[in-house]
């Protein structure tokens, strides 16, 4: 029976995979919706034009993507548990219908020159669908590979990452194409609003979730339990938040999201004004080419650093994002603009433990909390992304300004945000090192260890 509200070709009943169903091919239909919702890392490119064409400042022109960044956070906190409830093709088919109506609504604020309705277009509704398309997958994924929990989530959320290397070189295009004006900007927002439905659709059709009694052939739930900080009891949502690990996470993921959010939704105008008063100034287009080049740091470090976090375990993984990035932008404080290949190197690894932080998060979820209800503890813990969306553009956008206003030109514009970054990753550092495995008495979901006992293992097992 169809849940209420919920069309039954929705709903998860409708969804089971049949027996010897791939589940090699949950991970596209995740990609499809993380490539389409990625293109929030591009909007960088939509500054300048805005700024332009609409007398915008910075700190004004990154409204949409602090807002869409904050909707995130707040739509995948409180909509984890419907996501849970209804399953993930309802949870992929609201995305779809949000951020591509945001865009539209965001042609026509761009077509009447009301940036009001693009602020609403692209960050609220077009927020809501980011929030929802994030962790739609995230739970389905890591029922479907409780073995390689870090693969398969790096997978699907390295989608996202890479989704502005899509759409960083292709909203340049479409601005070149229909002009760098309004009228221009609107028509680039409508095209991309329709394509990015179609593409999303694909995801919505394919979608499946695994069986209750399907397990992967040859994994031993034992044995995954020996791990460092691995429970082998089941952590409710509403527990979760109870706990001290839970929030230290939430630091971690809060620090370490700032400190690159930072620099990604300047990425554009940073490099440009890094690089001014140098004998090789960078020109729009190398910057949108940056802008790209991040995006794959970014993509690559979601799918490359999860995957090793299931060999090294996750709180080492952490280690390195927060400890090495702190060193990361100190380097790039003192010396970035001595060399070009040195900023661009610092500045994509950075992005890159940005990007891993991102997929390591649900399997650390996984090993504190268990399955039981991971997809909800996973959308309220974004809401340190949006906090982070917040904290990481208004700290480098309105110190920028400022020194802006006070004459000052290159690098100067941006040291004193390098110097709050440091600083924040090394809070992030400290409150990882804080991280123990979750008491026993806060356990209220079906044992991992039971469950696995009781529950035959499905002859069309898929390896």
């Amino acid at each position: 029976m169809a849940s209420i509200g919920v069309p039954d070709v929705l709903t998860r009943a409708r969804t089971v995979a049949p027996p010897g169903w791939s589940r090699w091919l949950v991970p596209p239909a995740a990609l499809s919706i993380h490539l389409a919702i990625g293109q929030a890392y591009a909007w960088s490119v939509f500054k300048p034009p805005l700024e332009s064409s609409l007398g915008l400042s910075g700190t004004q022109s990154a409204l949409p993507f602090q807002l869409a960044i904050v909707m995130l956070g707040l739509s995948a906190a409180f909509g984890g548990t419907l996501v849970e409830r209804n399953g993930p093709r309802w949870a992929m088919c609201v995305s779809a219908l949000c951020f591509s109506s945001g865009f539209l609504i965001s042609a026509l604020g761009a077509a009447t020159r009301q940036y009001w309705l693009i602020v609403l277009g692209y960050g609220l509704v077009g927020g809501i669908g980011l929030g929802i398309g994030y962790i739609s997958p995230v739970s389905t994924l890591i029922k479907w590979f409780p073995d390689r929990p870090g693969l398969a989530t790096g997978i699907a959320i390295m989608g996202f990452g890479g989704g502005a290397l899509i759409a960083s070189p292709w909203s340049t295009e479409l601005l070149s194409s229909f002009g760098a004006g309004s009228s221009g900007i609107a028509q680039t927002f409508l095209v991309m609003g329709l394509v990015y439905a179609v593409f999303m659709t694909f995801g919505v059709l394919l979608i499946r979730v695994p069986a209750d009694d399907w397990r992967p052939a040859g994994w031993n739930p034992s044995a995954e339990a020996r791990r460092p900080l691995v429970t082998t009891g089941q952590v409710s949502a509403r527990n979760a938040l109870r706990t001290p690990q839970f929030w230290c996470v939430w630091v971690v993921l809060c620090m370490n999201v700032t400190a690159g959010i930072g620099i990604l939704e300047k990425a554009a105008p940073m490099i440009t004004d890094f690089f001014a008063d140098t004998s090789t100034p960078v020109t729009a287009t190398a910057a949108a080419g940056f802008v790209g080049l991040l995006s794959l740091g970014n993509m690559l470090g979601r799918l490359g650093w999860s995957a090793t976090s299931d060999l090294v375990g996750r709180k080492n993984m952490y280690r390195l994002y927060l400890g090495a990035g702190a060193l990361l932008y100190l380097l790039i404080a003192l010396l970035g603009d001595e060399s070009k290949p040195l900023f661009i190197v610092a500045a994509a690894v950075i992005l890159s433990f940005y990007g891993g932080g991102f997929s390591t998060v649900p399997a650390y979820l996984k090993d504190l909390f268990g399955t039981y209800q991971v997809g909800a503890i996973h959308g309220r813990l974004l809401t340190a992304w949006s906090t982070a969306g917040v904290l990481g553009p208004l700290i480098v956008n309105a110190i920028a300004d400022h020194e802006k206003s006070a004459g000052r030109t290159g690098p100067d514009l941006y040291s004193t945000s390098f110097i709050i970054m440091m600083v924040l990753l090394v809070i992030g550092f400290v409150a990882n090192e804080l991280v123990r495995p979750v008491d026993p008495r806060h356990h209220d979901g079906p044992s991992a260890e039971t469950k696995a006992a009781t529950e035959p293992t499905s002859e069309g097992a898929v390896r």
